[in-house]
């Protein structure tokens, strides 16, 4: 009988394009990918690394998500799991809510949630045991996507399954878009104090060249405007700059995704 213990598992974000994360989760041998965009970055690090490709992820349908999925197909045969969707090419595990995906390489389990608004086929993958979230573009570290599919209604709801996952769960969004959110964010709520400590942390970081991402549930339920229109202090804002008439949080909600397409 083996006494070897597995090798940890390990996330890495590989930039893409001007602003993406492509993440790749190894163990020092096998690797499975999140939203391959581009296949070159991708084959790069697997060669340097000396890593296997094991299996694919996808969360939804836009080009620097899944367009580098026929070039890795070329080099490794894996099963590619994404949404039940008619639009993706390639995908042989499709996924619905409650599925679950298990990449035996890597001793990794999934769950599945829909996750619809940013585009309707839109999913999320989460690794309960190890505490992680992969949300694609529905969830941003202090946003949310654009809704170019969906209602404000379905994002919302969405947003809520996320928020329901433990605090601690860390948050591997797909780009780096934080400090524009964040800066949206305190228009919103000026008198966030744990909004503003977070900004000054978050630019630090990109002053050093470093990622801003994972963030977790729980700091983006204190500092995510879109996590937050239940809050008293942002439908006041909201009221206060005339952008909401209704005061219930769908429609500070809407208000909020509309003034930040804007901003």
């Amino acid at each position: 009988m083996s006494t070897e213990l597995p090798e940890p598992l390990l996330v890495l974000a590989v930039p893409a394009f001007n602003d993406n994360y492509l993440w790749l989760i190894h163990d020092g041998r096998s690797a499975a990918v999140v939203d391959p965009g581009d296949a070159t970055p991708i084959l790069a690090v697997l060669a340097r690394l000396r890593l296997k490709l094991v299996a694919i992820l996808l969360t939804h349908h836009h080009g620097d998500h899944v367009g580098g999925v026929a070039e890795l197909l070329q080099h490794f045969t894996v099963p590619v799991y994404g949404p039940k969707s008619e639009i993706i090419a390639g995908i042989s595990k499709p996924l619905s809510q409650g599925d679950d995906v298990i990449v035996p390489e890597l001793g990794l389990n999934f769950s599945v949630l829909e996750v619809p608004g940013h585009t309707l086929d839109h999913i999320a993958y989460v690794a309960p045991r190890q505490g992680w979230l992969f949300c694609g573009d529905t969830l941003f570290a202090g946003g949310c996507g654009r809704l170019f599919e969906g209602t404000p209604a379905q994002m919302r709801a969405s947003l809520a399954k996320l928020a329901a996952l433990p605090d601690t769960t860390q948050v591997y969004c797909a780009h780096e878009y934080t400090l524009a959110n964040l800066r949206f964010a305190l228009e919103v709520e000026p008198d966030n104090a744990d909004l503003a400590a977070r900004f000054e942390r978050e630019q630090a970081k990109r002053a050093q060249g470093l990622a801003t991402v994972p963030s977790t549930i729980g700091l983006e339920k204190a500092t995510n405007p879109f996590l937050r229109d239940q809050i008293p202090a942002v439908t006041e804002r909201l009221i206060a700059c005339g952008r909401l008439q209704e005061s219930t949080p769908a429609a500070a909600f809407a208000a909020l995704r509309a003034w930040k397409n804007i901003f």
